[in-house]
């Protein structure tokens, strides 16, 4: 079939939305007709180069849409069924699995590739050239083919263009306060980073009982929107920050810090970890360059205040029990997904809402097809 995608011909092009060839699924894949698909900063590192992949390369990771059809050996799909994306594929028998630890199911190792997970041949062709796949889903597009292992069913009175933000970047936020900070009630938290994942760990933080909540952003917009998610105080700078803990904590500073800045570098790490108090913990979410290989951080401090560092890949959540418990918590009003996105696009719209983005005008743009 003919579809409809955003396609990337090379790093540091804007996306070119053009027609592009669809084959029926297969073994084990199911083929989705999309209905929203958020625009995460992970697709801007791979348009500006930062992470690379090849070309043709269709992007977008945090969709939702309504299955149209099923491959042969797809038991608990049916058309209709309304789904989530979820980034990282989760398979339920691998090792990670089976620990409780599904964002690292061994299927994750197939979102640096782009090809089917089934048999890593293409689905999706662009100018008669098979296309790689952003995390295996390629969301920037109407119709989309994935493995059965990258969708999450969903009730069908969940709105599919807010359910969308669960697929990536509020569970990714969420679970990084909630699992990998441990963040419980009468903590102060910092969160470096207001967007879309910074949003997510904010509301995670507020709903564990942090007492104290304290956003960092230099955006003035962003920094005025995250009061309604749950942020005590914001501050421009962690030099800012810093001073505004010592007062709040009686110089005991934060619990938990979780750095969600736009792109982590290692100079990064040293002023997050000056916001920790003793016994503290620094949760890394922050998608770097590949190469970056070296961090700014006193050792002495590490040790001798008990400080930790901790990786959050997709908050540590596992996305097929996290997701329908995340859309049931905003469905009782527990979560704001309808306030995060600040914007929506058409498919054709799509350079505009990064262009927003690289501006910090938006906490999240949404493409509703």
């Amino acid at each position: 079939m003919k579809t409809r995608a955003a396609v990337l011909w090379a790093p540091g092009e804007p996306w070119s939305v053009e027609t592009i060839e669809l084959d029926d699924p297969r073994q084990g894949e199911v083929l989705v007709r999309l209905v929203a698909t958020g625009l995460c900063h992970s697709d801007e590192h791979m348009r500006d180069g930062t992470n690379m992949m090849q070309y043709p390369f269709i992007g977008g990771h945090e969709g939702s849409g309504i299955v149209e059809r099923v491959g042969p050996g797809v038991a608990d799909l049916e058309p209709g069924d309304h789904v989530v994306f979820s980034f990282i594929p989760s398979c339920g028998r691998c090792r990670s699995c089976s620990r409780g630890m599904s964002s690292v199911c061994d299927m994750g190792a197939h979102i640096g590739i782009g090809l089917q997970i089934s048999d890593g041949t293409a689905r999706h062709r662009a100018r008669d050239k098979d296309a790689r796949l952003m995390c295996v889903t390629g969301t920037f597009a109407e119709h989309t083919v994935v493995n059965r292992a990258s969708c999450i069913k969903i009730t069908p009175d969940v709105p599919l263009d807010k359910a969308a933000l669960v697929g990536c970047g509020v569970t990714t936020g969420w679970g990084s306060s909630v699992y990998v900070g441990e963040v419980t009630a009468g903590d102060s938290v910092v969160i470096l980073g207001m967007g879309g994942v910074g949003c997510g760990a904010v509301q995670g933080a507020a709903q564990a009982g942090a007492r104290h909540v304290v956003v960092v952003d230099p955006s003035e917009f962003k920094r005025s929107e995250a009061t309604r998610f749950g942020a005590t105080h914001t501050a421009e700078t962690a030099s800012e920050a810093q001073e505004l803990l010592r007062q709040l904590t009686w110089g005991a500073m934060a619990d938990v810090v979780v750095i969600t800045v736009d792109k982590m570098t290692g100079q990064h790490l040293a002023p997050a970890m000056a916001l920790l108090g003793k016994g503290g913990i620094c949760v890394q979410v922050a998608i770097s360059d590949p190469k970056e290989a070296s961090a700014d951080i006193s050792l002495i401090d590490l040790t001798s205040m008990r400080k930790s560092v901790r990786g959050s890949w997709y908050g540590n959540a596992n996305p097929h029990s996290d997701v329908p418990l995340l859309l049931r918590m905003y469905m009782e009003g527990k979560i704001l997904l309808d306030e995060m996105i600040t914007k929506t696009y058409t498919l054709d719209e799509i350079n505009n809402g990064f262009e927003d983005m690289r501006r910090a005008e938006i906490i999240r743009g949404m493409v509703v097809f």
